[in-house]
């Protein structure tokens, strides 16, 4: 009880919840925040892992380079490990620490600033992308999405393979066709789950064209044992279907924020792993990155493992210090 009233009281003490001209230096961008599943720390510094996740993190960095785009990331430490993503998302979102059920409860009640709502706010067209999500979440008013574009939204007609049914590389392509290409800036957060357990496949990274409803992945079988070569290989395919994605539909307007919700299972990381996960910044745009160089972050997709950490909840708050315009908020 103790807990739930210095959690209930904490709702209201935010420092944004009245500034003006959140988020200026972002104006006329789309701004996406792409979660991906079990996307922690060992993923890049797990010898197990890191040497074929590190390999694609690095061609994709000299890829982005290619096209213009910069990059550089950090870790972010998240509230949970090896489940429970809404959590971490609630505490990324409202800038306050979630780490049980009560206390998801107690602030999807509030009306706390997300950083959804101040994009909202600001004026953005505001979209979740959830392809794991099959009926109603009333959640989503509270984040402030003008839009949710669950499962059935996405029109994915390819094969059911169970809770990570569908492949992200058709959802980056569905959230291309349905949600940007308007007068209006998006402000979108995608959560990207074919690496959720028990990782039954690997989709192919295929042609964008190719993609259309779906249907095209129907030969796909399961394929995977649920071992940590899927594990490795489906953060593998993630991460290249993002870079792919930046590549092929990025632009000047175009920034993005990548990141794990969680660590996976004890089973994949073994005992004694942090909660840490990464978190990567990518624009094309130079006056994006150099408001994020105070950071400190490693220049790339793959962070170094003496990266800065971040408690996951502290996130918000810097991310809108440093796109405010107002300068009593940058100092």
């Amino acid at each position: 009880l103790a807990d739930r009233q210095t959690f209930a009281d904490g709702l209201t003490v935010d420092a944004f919840a009245d500034s003006p001209d959140l988020l200026g230096a972002l104006r006329g961008k789309d701004v996406v925040v792409a979660f991906v599943e079990s996307y922690g720390r060992d993923a890049v510094t797990n010898p197990e892992y890191a040497p074929q996740v590190g390999a694609v993190l690095d061609d994709g960095t000299r890829r982005l380079a290619d096209a213009g785009f910069a990059a550089s990331s950090g870790f972010l430490t998240s509230p949970i490990s090896g489940g429970s993503s809404w959590l971490a998302h609630a505490t990324f979102g409202s800038g306050l620490h979630v780490d049980d059920q009560a206390r998801y409860e107690l602030l999807t009640d509030s009306d706390r600033l997300t950083l959804t709502s101040a994009f909202g706010d600001a004026g953005w067209d505001t979209v979740a992308v959830m392809p794991g999500t099959d009926g109603p979440w009333p959640e989503g008013e509270f984040y402030g999405y003008d839009r949710v574009l669950d499962h059935a939204a996405l029109g994915y007609r390819g094969p059911d393979h169970g809770w990570a049914t569908v492949p992200d590389q058709y959802t980056l392509s569905a959230f291309e066709r349905l949600a940007r290409g308007g007068d209006t800036p998006v402000m979108a957060e995608l959560a990207l789950v074919t690496s959720h357990a028990p990782w039954p496949l690997t989709p192919p990274i295929l042609d964008w064209d190719e993609i259309g409803d779906g249907r095209v992945y129907g030969s796909l079988e399961r394929s995977g044992e649920g071992g940590r070569a899927d594990y490795r290989r489906t953060i593998e395919y993630t991460m290249e279907s993002l870079v792919s994605w930046v590549e092929t539909y990025g632009d000047d307007d175009l920034v993005v924020l990548v990141l794990g919700d969680h660590q996976p299972l004890p089973a994949i990381t073994g005992d004694g792993a942090t909660r840490d996960v990464p978190i990567s910044v990518i624009a094309r745009d130079p006056a994006v990155m150099e408001r994020t160089a105070p950071w400190g972050w490693t220049g790339g997709l793959r962070p170094a493992p003496d990266a800065p950490v971040w408690p996951m909840e502290s996130f918000r708050d810097r991310f809108l210090t440093a796109f405010a315009t107002l300068p009593d908020l940058l100092q």
